[in-house]
């Protein structure tokens, strides 16, 4: 049997601001050509299908083209909620789904139940485990002293060992959502620890033939059966030039018998450019970014007017905007504390100064001094 690893879709996540629904579904449609071109029978999904618990319809629709092109594509899929997705939601007629070939894994009560498969070398056991955020999963789980992931992630497994037990010679596939020992973070995943909790130890998943983990969005090994497929795009420009794959792995009579990566395509990479405003829009260099998502770091000592509209001529897809230049630096003192006893005047001259990195001219002072009291005649007439 043949499976392809995925996680951490996101449908529905934008970049700064910009939409990516065109570039989510081009990427995801592109999973159904490794699907047709590799004889891939199963894809798995392991975790935050969506970026928030109550998708757009635009989203919803996505996914349902996506799943489409999957199912017609000759694969099977198995897909499980993250902490981003609601749980409830994404299991709203899961049983109809199935019928379908869509087997959405998202109550806790019943993890222990796998999708049963079968080839010519007998049955395959995919279990999949939805977020189990432990002040919720503990109570679900019978468990009520435990309060980490490790904790209500080692009882379900307990639970699928157990039901592995009952089904002698079963080859077994285990979904998780979970931040795993030695697995490295990404600056674009949402947190889902308090002090620590979150942090879950490989051995948890021992007695499996491969576990197919989500929630960190760059690809990892943590050993030849646990793995993390990364995230299909690139969700922040930490991830920029982060080469985006799935894993392609094989079952046989024994168990896990081979894993390949298979990269994916990157619709708009992402690149970050550092240098002044007049470099950005002039230098050669950066002609293979005009298509990109751009995020810009600005050098220059003061700050451009309008730099964003400016950008946005040579790099459409310009979405961040950051100035670094000298007078940026601060000098030390918080924004309140340098603002602290003064006049209203020196109050805006200052605000002029903090954004621009230089003082504010003389005509400056005066055009703001008039405003102001403009500004108390109106409040004093009132």
């Amino acid at each position: 049997m043949r499976l392809l690893h995925t996680s951490d879709w996101h449908i529905g996540r934008s970049l700064h601001g910009t939409d990516l629904l065109a570039e989510q579904e081009a990427v995801l449609g592109a999973l159904a050509d490794v699907v047709a071109a590799e004889s891939v029978d199963v894809v798995l999904v392991a975790g935050d299908v969506y970026d928030r618990a109550v998708p757009s319809a635009d989203a919803t629709a996505v996914l349902s083209r996506v799943v489409a092109r999957l199912r017609r594509a000759g694969a099977t899929v198995v897909l499980t909620p993250g902490n981003h997705d609601s749980a409830r939601r994404l299991g709203t007629f899961s049983e109809l789904l199935a019928v379908g070939g869509l087997h959405v894994r998202a109550e806790t009560s019943r993890l222990d139940e796998p999708v049963l498969l079968s080839d010519e070398h007998g049955d395959v056991a995919v279990y999949g485990l939805p977020f189990l955020e432990p002040e919720l999963a503990r109570f679900e789980l019978g468990v009520t002293t435990a309060r980490s992931h490790e904790a209500v992630l080692g009882t379900a497994m307990d639970r699928v060992r157990a039901d592995l037990f009952l089904r002698p010679g079963t080859r077994s596939v285990v979904l998780a959502h979970a931040f795993v020992g030695g697995g490295v973070a990404s600056d674009s995943e949402r947190d889902i620890s308090v002090g620590g909790v979150d942090l879950v130890p490989a051995s948890v998943f021992d007695g499996v033939d491969y576990v197919a983990l989500g929630h960190l969005h760059r690809p990892q090994t943590l050993s030849p059966r646990v793995r993390y497929s990364g995230s299909p795009l690139a969700y922040s420009f930490g991830e920029a030039g982060q080469d985006k794959q799935a894993w392609l792995l094989d079952l046989d009579a024994s168990g896990l018998a081979d894993v390949r990566a298979v990269p994916l395509p990157t619709p708009r990479p992402l690149s970050v450019l550092t240098g002044t405003l007049s470099e950005l829009l002039a230098d050669p260099a950066h002609g293979d970014a005009v298509e990109h998502f751009v995020s810009a770091r600005l050098t220059d000592p003061v700050r451009p007017a309008d730099p964003m509209r400016a950008l946005q001529t040579r790099f459409p897809h310009c979405v961040h905007l950051e100035w670094t230049g000298s007078g940026a630096v601060s000098d030390g003192r918080s924004y309140q504390e340098r603002l602290r006893g003064r006049g209203d005047l020196d109050v805006a001259g200052e605000f002029v100064r903090h954004v621009r990195g230089v003082p504010a001219g003389a005509a400056e002072l005066a055009l703001l001094g008039r405003a102001l009291t403009a500004a108390d005649r109106d409040e004093a007439a009132r």
